[in-house]
C-alpha cells in the first residue's frame, strides 16, 4: 500500500485560521508516523484560499523523516515555480478535472486551457528532478449536471499518457461516485496504461469509507491518499463539503484485509490528538 496523508485538503477550507507554527507541528507529528507522501500545502492565489497563504513559511520547517515526500498542490506555472523554489518538495500536484465547469471553478480554466498549463510545469518539474500528480477531478461524476462517461477519464489519461506522465489520482471530489463506478474505472483505465500509476482520492462519507476503499483495492488500486478523521474537501467543489477518506479507515481497512504497513501506530495517535486540537473533533 502507498498511503499520502493530507494536511494541506484538511486545513485548506478550514474557516478559522491555524497558527503557522501549529500547522508545523501537525505536519511534523505526522512526518513522524511513516506515511509514503504529506500533501503539506498550496502555493496558490492568497485571497483564493487563505488558510494556505503560509505554505512558503510552513515547508522549510517541516523535518523530513522515514523516506516521507512532501508534496503541494499548484494551479498554474508561477505556482510551481515558487513551489519549486523550496528543496524539501519532492512532488507537485496540479488538480485536473473531468468537468469542464469544475476546472473553470478550480483554476479558472477550461481543460484544454489546463491542459497546456500542465505540458509546462511537467518539462518543468522534471528538468528540477522533481513528481507531478494529476488529481482528476470529478472522476467519478459531479453535481453540475454534465453527462459522466468513463471514456472521458480514458481520454483524458491517454492525452496525459503520451507526454509522459507517471502519476494520476483519480479522485471523487464530491462524493458522487459509487461502488459500481469506482470498480469500472480501476478495472478498465490503469490496464490500459501501464507506465503510470494511478491511485484513488476520495471524498465520502465516514460510513461510506470501507465499501469505496474495498471497490477499489479489489481492482488492484494500491495507492490511496486520505486525511485524519475525514477533515476537509475542495472549497470549489459544491457549497456543502465533503469530507476526505478518513486515515483510520484506511488503517482498519487494512487491519480487516490482513494488509500489512509500515505505519507507526503509536505515533499515528500522537498526530490524532494534534488533529484534535486544531479541529476540535
Amino acid at each position: 500500500m502507498f498511503l499520502t496523508e493530507c494536511p494541506r485538503d484538511a486545513m485548506q477550507g478550514w474557516g478559522e485560521f491555524i497558527p503557522t507554527q501549529k500547522k508545523i507541528d501537525y505536519i511534523n507529528a505526522l512526518m513522524e508516523v511513516g506515511f509514503d507522501v504529506l500533501d503539506c500545502g498550496s502555493f496558490v492565489s492568497p485571497k483564493a484560499i487563505p488558510q494556505m497563504a503560509d505554505t512558503k513559511d510552513v515547508i522549510p520547517e517541516i523535518q523530513k523523516k522515514n523516506n516521507t515526500k512532501i508534496s503541494v498542490i499548484v494551479a498554474n506555472l508561477s505556482g510551481a515555480e515558487r513551489a519549486l523554489k523550496h528543496e524539501n518538495i519532492d512532488i507537485l500536484g496540479f488538480p485536473f478535472s473531468i468537468s469542464e465547469t469544475f476546472q473553470y471553478r478550480n483554476t479558472n480554466k477550461n481543460q484544454e486551457e489546463a491542459y497546456e498549463e500542465i505540458v509546462k510545469i511537467w518539462e518543468l518539474v522534471q528538468s528540477e528532478n522533481r513528481e507531478l500528480n494529476l488529481y482528476f477531478s470529478m472522476a467519478f461524476g459531479n453535481p453540475y449536471g454534465e453527462i459522466w462517461k468513463w471514456q472521458d477519464v480514458e481520454f483524458w489519461a491517454k492525452r496525459f499518457a503520451e507526454i509522459g506522465i507517471k502519476n494520476i489520482l483519480l479522485s471523487d471530489t464530491t462524493g458522487t461516485g459509487n461502488v459500481e463506478r469506482i470498480s469500472q474505472l480501476f478495472e478498465k483505465i490503469p490496464a490500459q496504461f501501464p507506465d503510470i500509476h494511478f491511485g484513488a482520492h476520495f471524498h465520502n462519507k465516514y460510513e461510506d469509507s470501507y465499501v469505496k476503499l474495498k471497490a477499489a483495492y479489489d481492482q488492484g488500486c494500491r495507492r490511496f491518499d486520505s486525511a485524519i478523521k475525514g477533515i476537509g474537501g475542495c472549497p470549489y467543489a459544491k457549497d456543502d463539503l465533503v469530507g476526505n477518506m478518513p486515515t483510520e479507515q484506511v488503517i482498519n481497512f487494512m487491519a480487516s484485509e490482513k494488509i500489512n504497513h509500515k505505519l507507526n501506530l503509536l505515533n499515528f495517535e500522537a498526530a490524532w490528538n494534534r488533529a484534535k486540537d486544531i479541529f476540535k473533533f
